[in-house]
């Protein structure tokens, strides 16, 4: 079957057409950005302490009623706790100061029974500062990240599956109506049940058209423009999302009205249904030979080239209905266990670094006194490592690349445990560092999919591997919970999960300057052991057990050479390349009638043969003529 680039390089790679479903893709992506870490600010804790009601306190026990803790060295004010209030109000009518009549530490305390006071200072509500997600219910603001992420993990699943069945275009715009729609509605929400029940739904849809989008972008873009578009325009388009997040959450300083905000997109969605088109490769793949055709008989009017009359003339006329179409589901990526070893490799190390790349983005809001400035460092890293990231594909093969970039990940993990915490802006620059590795190695990834899959299961693979991955990003931040315990085991264990995938990455088939494979059985071809590169084995005729004996050499007539003569030739002459079975034993030349051979010259010849045996499966050639 002709390659699917072949047929349509009539069309060029960088015309109209190519420009528009280029800019019109990774400009629907701009919104995953800014929603995917929307809750870095919408569950991050505000300074906050126990409300002391209004009682005529004395200045002094009105500074010292919130008890003073210290945490990671530092004293600040007790987050969950306050003196008790009855107690207090008695030693301050009788006017006791305290510290000095009053021996602090033998005060009983109790909880923020009257609730808490945020600070201002950066925020005016964050869904934890609404809903009070702090303190007995410090355990909701991981696990409402959490919940998120295992929405977009069963919106990665699903519409992977619904993407191969129902199409790339139907998929990537009803993904974007889901998270729109839920996103509006989630300003509404009265509760954290309601918030988080919404937000689950907000998931399903998330990631969803990511991978939508970038699977449509692969398959309608050829050479080295689908490799700009799938690890550098795609993620650009993420990036710039990203970093818009930071200054709308600065000027807003409200949940409500960030989440609102982020339900914008989708009255920009809709004028472009007109102009993205559907993947002419899976339209191919279900048998519509006529519906690609005509996509592609419209590019090339946007490009004004011409068109010849047969496109795609494996799939014409009477071979199209007798050609069998080839249809797959998840089932098929563990089928065969070349296939099986892939994807479970890809699913691993799609975990490893999706917890690493989330992990690191999910705790820049600790990083630096000003949360919006280290979302904005966070974001703005990616814009290299997106760079980087399309270099590598455009010159580098994709396994040592990977594997290169985990490690880099793992390095300055490793380093910031060597560091004082006197020099916070070091701890600070390798963090980014390793971002910036993570970010490289899951921009790697996804190209890196996209090449080994075929047309029928590719979006199955990347949505069961994204899937996978969001596994990972569900457990993320309560991996960066961890260091309440051990302040840098969280560290610890992201370097030492990259580490372990940079070693399963060895073990995958290489994609780098191969064309995309159409069916299961290009990839089967492309994973075995062979290799893409190597020529079949061709079957061989047996060799007989009992071949007929050789005629006898010259004699009598023909004289035999004396010691002094040089040596009969042998000459070896091979029948395949390949396995001994294939070769014969040639016999000698015939030779004149009546001509006999003396004793000596038997003799000789047994010598020479015990001296220079024959190699299995040569033809040894007769005697060299006599002079």
């Amino acid at each position: 079957m002709k390659d699917f680039a072949d047929s349509i390089s009539f069309l060029g790679q960088w015309g109209r057409f190519q420009q528009v479903v280029f800019f019109l893709l990774c400009v629907s992506l701009v919104p995953n950005g800014f929603s995917t870490f929307i809750l870095v600010f919408l569950t991050d804790v505000p300074g906050h302490h126990c409300v002391v009601p209004g009682f005529n306190l004395t200045e002094d026990w009105n500074t010292t009623i919130i008890p003073i803790k210290v945490v990671n060295g530092k004293q600040e004010q007790s987050r969950c706790s306050r003196y008790r209030l009855d107690v207090v109000r008695n030693l301050s009518a009788q006017g006791f100061i305290p510290g000095r009549d009053v021996n602090l530490t033998e005060l009983e305390q109790e909880s923020c029974v009257d609730g808490w006071s945020y600070s201002k200072d950066f925020y005016q509500s964050t869904v934890v500062s609404e809903f009070d997600l702090v303190c007995s219910d410090e355990w909701k603001q991981p696990f409402t990240a959490t919940v998120y992420f295992i929405g977009v993990l069963f919106g990665s699943f699903f519409s992977g599956q619904l993407s191969d069945r129902f199409g790339r275009k139907p998929v990537l715009f009803a993904t974007m109506a889901v998270q729109v729609l839920f996103s509006f509605i989630q300003v509404f929400s009265t509760s954290w049940t309601m918030f988080t029940i919404l937000l689950f739904f907000n998931g399903l849809g998330q990631m969803s058209n990511f991978v939508a989008a970038l699977v449509l972008g692969a398959e309608i873009l050829t050479g080295n423009v689908r490799v700009l578009y799938s690890s550098l325009g795609s993620c650009l388009g993420f990036a710039i999302g990203y970093m818009i997040l930071p200054l709308a959450a600065h000027f807003l300083r409200d949940w409500k009205s960030l989440m609102l905000v982020s339900s914008l997109p989708g009255l920009l969605y809709l004028p472009l249904w007109t102009f993205i088109p559907e993947s002419p490769r899976w339209l191919l793949s279900q048998g519509k030979v006529e519906e690609a055709e005509a996509i592609v008989r419209k590019a090339a009017k946007w490009n004004k080239v011409t068109v010849p009359n047969i496109i795609f003339e494996d799939y014409s006329g009477d071979e199209k209905n007798t050609q069998p179409i080839e249809k797959a589901n998840v089932l098929d990526l563990l089928r065969k266990s070349s296939m099986r070893t892939t994807t479970l490799i890809f699913c691993f190390v799609f975990f490893c670094s999706t917890t690493g790349y989330f992990g690191l983005s999910l705790n820049t809001a600790q990083l630096h006194a000003n949360p919006y400035i280290s979302c904005f460092i966070s974001a703005a890293v990616e814009v290299p490592a997106y760079i980087s990231s399309w270099l590598i594909l455009h010159y580098l093969p994709r396994r040592p690349s990977v594997i290169s970039s985990l490690l880099l990940g793992a390095m300055p993990l490793y380093l910031i445990l060597l560091v004082p915490q006197s020099l916070p802006n070091l701890c600070i620059a390798l963090e980014m560092f390793g971002k910036y590795a993570f970010t490289t190695t899951f921009s790697l990834m996804f190209t890196y999919l996209s090449e080994l899959y075929p047309t029928v299961l590719r979006n199955t693979a990347i949505g069961t591997c994204t899937t996978v991955s969001r596994v990972g990003s569900s457990i993320a931040p309560f991996v960066i919970k961890l260091n309440a315990y051990i302040l840098y085991l969280p560290y610890i264990i992201l370097s030492t999960l990259a580490v372990v995938a940079a070693i399963a990455t060895y073990f995958l088939p290489e994609s780098f300057g191969k064309p995309l494979p159409e069916t299961m059985t290009q990839m089967h071809k492309r994973e075995s052991p062979l290799g893409p590169s190597d020529p079949p084995l061709r079957p061989q005729p047996p060799v007989p057990s009992n071949p007929p004996p050789p005629p006898r050499p010259p004699s009598g007539s023909e004289r035999p050479w004396g010691p002094s003569d040089p040596p009969p030739s042998f000459t070896a002459t091979a029948t395949s390349t390949t396995t001994p079975s294939s070769l014969a034993l040639r016999s000698f030349p015939p030779q004149p009638h009546g001509s006999e051979r003396p004793s000596s010259l038997l003799h000789r010849h047994q010598h020479h043969r015990s001296k220079h045996p024959v190699p299995s499966g040569l033809a040894l050639r007769g005697f060299p003529p006599p002079p």
